[in-house]
């Protein structure tokens, strides 16, 4: 049985967790699951937008399912802070093109390893007399452990390159270290091909010859840009799942915000949510029934008839959810 923590948030985050579950439970994989509050409500129930007894629930389950929350002003973000407590150093967001979905290419499946914990969003950031300065954060352990952690990741899924992105021409210390780790942990892999690139040239080729990358390892801040923009190749956020991965625990999101502008309306994409919950059944090692629940969400946006309207359809989130569960045994 895996025990998972489910927290849900605000604004569409309960409407897609609760469609990803009731699909789940058409699947043949033991599941157990506990519920926590985070989020905007959360703050204004309890005063805090994450207990710690939300913390500790995610701590000690096999994995964290994650929906949405609303950032408060002023207030500590929840995923932020889940991430650093649970040291969730790895950030994965696998860019695949579905039929069926509006995007620019119809070719792409590459990963994106983004190192989660240091570089800009170390929180280092001071008010100085001419104005603010952040300090940059990257250490030889943080680079070593995000390298191996891609090498792993293209071991176990086939893929025999890896692309290290940096800046290292301006960023010299910094991206310096960060280059040089990434090929010393290379030549413990010299099956698997290794390039490095400036991360301009790589939002350029993004764009131009997305197909060339297969997976991309890059520090905290590069990597949540390019992530973005893969995701804009592929049909937008509502699209594309997430995984934080640390040594002892991890938590799956989708990579869309709590989007409160449609709310408690039942129109949410769930689609990035069940393509959370396919990194979640990979990461336990259910390969089996992961393949059947892509293979189900594959075939719903195939056929475009069960969709919600983002995805140029009538159905509710609650709808298409369905449609997908039905599909696992079809």
């Amino acid at each position: 049985m895996h025990k998972i923590a489910v927290i849900p948030g605000d604004g569409v985050g309960p409407e897609v967790t609760g469609a990803a579950w009731n699909v789940l439970e058409a699947l043949e994989v033991d599941l157990d699951y506990d519920y926590a509050p985070a989020g905007e409500q959360c703050f204004q129930e309890r005063g805090t937008t994450i207990p710690t007894e939300t913390i500790e629930l995610a701590r000690k389950a096999d994995a964290t399912l994650f929906g949405a929350v609303t950032t408060v002003p002023g207030q500590k973000s929840a995923i932020i802070t889940l991430r650093k407590e649970l040291d969730l150093y790895a950030n994965l967001r696998p860019i695949k093109s579905y039929p069926g979905i509006d995007s620019f290419y119809s070719d792409l499946n590459f990963l994106i390893v983004r190192e989660n914990t240091e570089g800009l969003y170390s929180g280092m950031e001071y008010y100085t007399e001419e104005g603010a300065q952040a300090i940059r954060v990257i250490t030889r352990k943080a680079s070593r452990r995000i390298c191996e952690f891609a090498f792993k990741q293209a071991i176990k899924f086939d893929f025999n390159l890896i692309t290290a992105v940096h800046k290292a021409n301006v960023l010299k210390k910094t991206d310096g270290i960060f280059k040089d780790v990434f090929y010393e942990v290379a030549q413990q892999h010299g099956h698997i091909k290794t390039e490095d690139l400036y991360v301009d040239a790589v939002a350029m080729f993004m764009v131009t010859q997305p197909q060339r990358f297969q997976v991309i390892v890059t520090t905290n801040l590069f990597g949540d840009i390019l992530s973005d923009e893969g995701a804009g190749l592929v049909g937008g956020l509502g699209m594309v799942p997430s995984a934080n991965i640390g040594d002892e625990n991890a938590l799956f999101e989708p990579v869309h915000g709590s989007a409160p502008d449609i709310a408690s309306k039942g129109i949410a994409n769930p689609t990035a949510m069940l393509l959370s919950s396919v990194l979640m059944l990979q990461h336990f090692g259910e390969d089996f029934e992961a393949c059947r629940l892509e293979g189900a969400i594959r075939n719903v946006l195939k056929e475009g008839k069960v969709v919600t309207p983002d995805l140029g359809g009538q159905s509710s989130t609650r709808e298409m959810a369905r449609e997908v569960k039905n599909k696992i045994d079809s």
